[in-house]
């Protein structure tokens, strides 16, 4: 069995095919960049999707070495995300199954998180999930992921992206802000957790005042990191407590970044858990994670009715607003 899946939330436009299996054949994308100084225009990031999307689905086929009548399931992000762009990858979706194929939405959360326990094998983790809009502490519980901590404001990935844009590091600012943060020092900001919940935008806006003020970035960078990781490992320190768990799992983004996955790597061995990360290549979005998510859903789920004239996007679908039959 073959799912193609579509994952088209915000500035990627990604293909993936993928085997009931877990076998990855095929992990192509292509990446809207906004203009010097501005985040992602959704209307703009939508016209790229629309224009290079065909082109993307030809090259993972093509990869493959199959063509669109070897697909069996074609599962595309449903949510959260950009509506134009969300939009694009359904109507692609619904091309692609033309009425003879299984067409299945998936959360691109959630899709995050599988893509991780697939690669790394996790069994039952506490899972840190940061991207661009997204900042979770999750855990399966009773048929969902259940939130146990969350950011109150933005997510981790674009606090990094609003300060990146008004120091010009352009897009995408995070790797150059971990390259330049090696070489800085420490300078005070502020630290805001509030119980389990997170705040990062007063501290973006800090880090702008003091940059404004004539403080070097490379220390910025570095206390910036440093606050943001820090807050983060003190919340998984805490869901692992509670939940009595021995696993955490890294995914999103931002896993991408070593420093923090070696404060989370540091925590865990003081604590006796498994510290898991996704492979950097399937950290942010990409449509192998969308493709495998939909094998999951059908699998766990083959009799349900599935009509594509019923499925839609969901830009404020949550992450624990789904029912998750693939987990017992």
């Amino acid at each position: 069995m073959l799912c193609l899946g579509i994952e088209s939330t915000a500035h990627t436009f990604g293909v993936g095919i993928v085997d009931d299996k877990g076998n990855i054949l095929a992990n192509e994308k292509s990446t809207y960049r906004p203009a010097s100084g501005w985040g992602i225009i959704p209307v703009d990031a939508a016209n790229h999707h629309k224009k290079s999307g065909s082109k993307v689905i030809e090259n993972a086929l093509e990869i493959a070495g199959i063509s669109i009548k070897d697909i069996d399931i074609v599962s595309f992000s449903q949510g959260p995300g950009l509506a134009p762009c969300l939009k694009v990858g359904m109507e692609y979706a619904r091309y692609l199954a033309n009425k003879s194929r299984r067409i299945i939405g998936v959360n691109h959360c959630i899709a995050h998180i599988e893509i991780g326990r697939l690669l790394t094998e996790s069994k039952d983790p506490v899972i840190v999930y940061v991207s661009g809009a997204n900042t979770q502490i999750l855990s399966f519980s009773s048929g969902r992921y259940r939130c146990f901590g969350e950011t109150m404001d933005i997510g981790l990935g674009n606090a990094l992206d609003k300060f990146g844009r008004n120091v010009g590091l352009g897009f995408p600012p995070g790797p150059k802000i971990e390259k330049l943060a090696k070489n800085g020092n420490w300078v005070d900001l502020p630290y805001v957790v509030k119980g389990m919940d997170l705040s990062f935008s007063g501290i973006v806006t800090e880090c702008i005042r003091k940059y404004n003020a004539g403080y070097k970035l490379e220390d910025i960078c570095f206390s910036m990191q440093e606050v943001f990781f820090s807050m983060l490992v003190e919340v998984t320190e805490r869901a692992l407590a509670h939940l009595g768990k021995k696993e955490v799992l890294l995914t999103g983004g931002v896993a991408a970044n070593t420093r923090l996955q070696e404060m989370l790597g540091i925590m865990c061995k003081e604590r006796g858990a498994e510290f898991n990360t996704v492979p950097i290549e399937y950290a942010g979005d990409n449509g192998a994670m969308i493709a495998w998510t939909g094998i999951l859903h059908y699998k766990s789920n083959k009799n349900a009715p599935c009509n594509e004239n019923d499925i839609d996007i969901q830009p404020r679908q949550r992450t624990d607003m789904v029912e998750i039959g693939w987990i017992k």
